[in-house]
């Protein structure tokens, strides 16, 4: 049963349409916000004192892997197809349920600690359960998909499926698992990439899909090689490919979208398809920068992900938001992404792609209670003569307080509730070191 909560005296940043800004309270019941005012008079169970203190809508991610958590640092400094067939595609094969569980597990601590609410992720082949019961058990809120993968050179054959087995496995999750815990835990089809799916495969997903009412998450047009894979195979670029079986939409989200010509633009602002957003991984692969701004402009739907601890090592979206505004000033000048949009992007743009925008993604009467508390009273963030340039540029992953999901607090005063924080990392560790074993890659020491 949810508490009624009282957050007092923080500066409210609810991102609704008019980004209002309200210096005072808020009032949360049944796990739902049911008031916001200058000041509240009304009995909770609970306060929290919020002065100078953010309080804003937890960040939605987009585009995350939680199955590669326990490859953080194991696979740094290569390009993406050596980093594929190297290191991380070795490492999920040799997963097993409980590595997959102590992944999930690690990664989900650090985004509640970092602010993260919700996210959108891509797991791998086998044992994705396991991240949907994680899910369910620690209060995130999170849309989960089976990695699907059905062709590719140099794929680890406990990654290869057959067709057939892939669609069903992948069917068979979203029958017993979406809508799950009051709609908090929800799946969809994660077919990995254009590269490592058959046509057969592509086309039966984009049927499926809108059949069964669930989103659509995949990789497109990352990387100069495989966008050159797939034009070879299927005469098409990349995006133009996966609108021509189907795959575009607001039910779809492609995460990156970097390397893109003129007719790909005009396909995603025409299919209204959402893009995830991961700077820091595309700059860490050297995938190149996405033409965000251009995007925008367009009407194209653009929200942020952090990607994977393999390539991101770091699952901070007040790193993402950041990066990815000063990006766009390289390119177009230092009013491009200004922090607003970026912070917009973190958040209710990041529910809207998820088709969770009526729900979360903003402070408002009547939405779920996906709320986080950031102090603003560091040195680094002082003295903050804007606060939401503040949150953008200045504000770190450490500031969060308080984060709660669904009106139940998940950490206080920067405390997890619903994990053991310590009994997570050295699970974490001991399954990541005999991971690397299995996967042929050497372990480090098992003491922090």
């Amino acid at each position: 049963m949810n508490q009624s909560i009282l957050i007092k005296d923080g500066t409210i940043v609810t991102m609704d349409e008019r980004n209002s800004l309200v210096h005072g309270d808020l009032l949360i019941r049944a796990g739902r916000i049911a008031e916001i005012s200058n000041r509240i008079k009304a009995d909770a169970e609970s306060v929290i004192d919020a002065s100078r203190c953010a309080v804003l809508p937890g960040f939605v991610q987009t585009h995350l892997h939680l199955c590669q958590t326990l490859c953080r640092g194991a696979a740094d400094d290569l390009s993406l197809i050596d980093w594929l067939k190297k290191r991380v595609w070795p490492m999920e094969a040799a997963h097993t349920p409980e590595s997959i569980r102590a992944s999930a597990r690690l990664g989900i601590a650090e985004l509640i600690k970092g602010g993260t609410t919700c996210a959108l992720t891509m797991e791998t082949v086998r044992h994705s359960e396991e991240v949907l019961r994680v899910v369910e058990e620690t209060g995130f809120r999170a849309t989960v998909g089976k990695c699907m993968m059905d062709k590719g050179d140099e794929v680890p054959s406990k990654l290869l499926e057959q067709t057939k087995d892939s669609i069903k496995e992948s069917e068979n999750l979203i029958k017993k698992w979406h809508g799950r815990a009051d709609g908090r835990v929800r799946c969809c089809f994660a077919p990995r990439f254009a590269v490592s799916c058959t046509r057969e495969l592509l086309t039966a997903v984009a049927t499926l899909a809108r059949e069964h009412g669930v989103m659509i998450h995949t990789h497109a047009s990352e990387n100069k090689g495989e966008c050159e894979i797939v034009e070879r195979e299927s005469g098409l670029r990349n995006v133009n490919y996966l609108d021509s079986i189907g795959i575009s939409g607001m039910h779809v989200v492609l995460a990156h979208c970097v390397h893109l010509d003129e007719s790909e633009m005009n396909t995603l602002a025409r299919t209204l398809t959402n893009v995830a957003h991961c700077p820091s991984s595309n700059l860490k692969l050297g995938s190149g920068m996405a033409r965000v701004a251009e995007m925008l402009s367009r009407g194209i739907s653009v929200s942020l992900g952090a990607d994977g601890a393999a390539c991101n090592n770091r699952l901070d979206m007040f790193g993402e938001m950041r990066m990815a505004a000063l990006l766009q000033k390289v390119s177009h000048g230092p009013e491009a992404l200004p922090a607003a949009r970026a912070l917009q992007m973190a958040t209710i743009d990041g529910a809207k792609a998820l088709g969770l925008e009526k729900e979360i993604g903003s402070l408002e009467l009547g939405k779920r209670a996906d709320v986080i508390v950031i102090a603003l009273d560091q040195p680094h963030s002082i003295p903050g003569n804007d606060i939401v340039s503040s949150l953008v540029y200045s504000a770190q992953a450490a500031d969060v307080r308080t984060t709660m999901i669904d009106g139940r607090v998940v950490m206080q005063e920067g405390e997890l509730l619903t994990l053991d924080e310590s009994e997570v990392i050295e699970h974490a560790t001991r399954e990541a070191n005999a991971l690397k074993r299995r996967a042929g890659l050497p372990a480090q020491d098992e003491k922090i």
